[in-house]
């Protein structure tokens, strides 16, 4: 697990090199998950949060090269990837 903080109340987890995990203050709102032969799937929450963590996401997201469009999730899907992490 290797904690990279990226700008004030933004954070990304990296675990296993597979999964990273944006953090928009304490919570978990977004991942990418990577594979061995370098597609990845990006997952942001469907959850309507405050305008900066909205921000925060899509700051995020534009820094990943994607074939295919950003799919949601519920914010319960992060909530246990954040669980998995601790």
């Amino acid at each position: 697990m290797n904690l990279v903080p990226i700008r004030e109340n933004m954070t990304e987890v990296i675990i296993n090199g597979s999964l990273t995990v944006l953090f928009s203050y304490r919570t978990p709102v977004a991942c990418v998950w990577t594979n061995g032969q370098g597609s990845r799937a990006l997952f942001k929450t469907s959850k309507k949060w405050s305008r900066t963590t909205s921000k925060h996401i899509n700051q995020w997201a534009s820094h990943w090269t994607l074939s295919e469009p950003i799919k949601e999730q519920p914010q319960e899907y992060f909530d246990k990837l954040a669980q998995e992490v601790r």
